[in-house]
């Protein structure tokens, strides 16, 4: 799926505020931290995808790297380092090495950006989904950070489950499936979310993602005139 189609799906602002309108405020800012670690996803349906889903999926499954993001400016490098910075901070709790915090909101970043999706809002999943344990299995054999259902490989002729667990492939198929799911919904974030939890139409699912998204947020410092 290239740049452009994912950018033309992007959820619409109204549907957009009007769910995020139904997240708790009650939830303090470091509430999650002290939240059971338990993988809360894996109602994701099995149905037929279209070939540029198909093949976002099947590319991610020969990654092994970290993918290295390119920018178009020094600003906009120096923007990205001083997001990894202050997320970097906000994990620590979760991922003590540096090496490993940084590979991952390194890969959290691209892939994000890649299929269109806000950072913070794949972050604010994997905080419900997995508590960002890597090797998090649900009730119903969902895997990994992004807790993806084993199907999911069958879908692309690979059928190993076990590549879930690999960080990359982990997170390429969360967030173009969560693409996926925003295109059906018509850009109904709301929709999307519950459709990747499978439960679509109920509010505790994505009330809780936009809540632990609110952990995510990054804006700017800028300096006064």
């Amino acid at each position: 799926m290239n740049a452009e189609g994912m950018k033309a799906a992007l959820p619409r602002r109204g549907a957009l505020s009007r769910r995020a309108c139904m997240v708790s405020l009650a939830m303090g800012p470091g509430a999650w931290l002290a939240a059971p670690t338990l993988a809360h996803a894996g109602g994701q349906l099995e149905e037929p995808l279209i070939d540029s889903v198909r093949g976002a999926l099947a590319s991610a499954v020969g990654d092994l790297a970290p993918p290295e993001p390119l920018f178009a400016s020094t600003e906009a490098r120096l923007s990205y380092l001083r997001w990894l910075g202050t997320m970097s901070e906000r994990l620590r709790s979760r991922k003590p090495d540096w090496e490993v915090r940084r590979d991952f909101l390194q890969t959290v970043w691209y892939e994000s950006k890649r299929a269109g999706l806000d950072v913070s809002l794949v972050l604010g999943l994997i905080q419900v989904e997995s508590a960002f344990r890597k090797f998090a299995i649900s009730s119903v054999g969902a895997r990994g950070y992004m807790q993806i259902m084993p199907f999911w490989t069958r879908a692309i002729g690979d059928g190993d489950p076990g590549k879930l667990f690999h960080m990359q492939t982990n997170l390429r198929f969360g967030c173009v499936i969560l693409r996926h799911y925003l295109e059906r919904e018509e850009g109904d974030l709301y929709l999307a979310l519950g459709r990747y939890n499978g439960s679509r139409g109920k509010a505790p699912y994505p009330n809780a993602v936009f809540a632990a998204q609110r952990n995510w947020f990054f804006q700017e410092r800028t300096s006064a005139a």
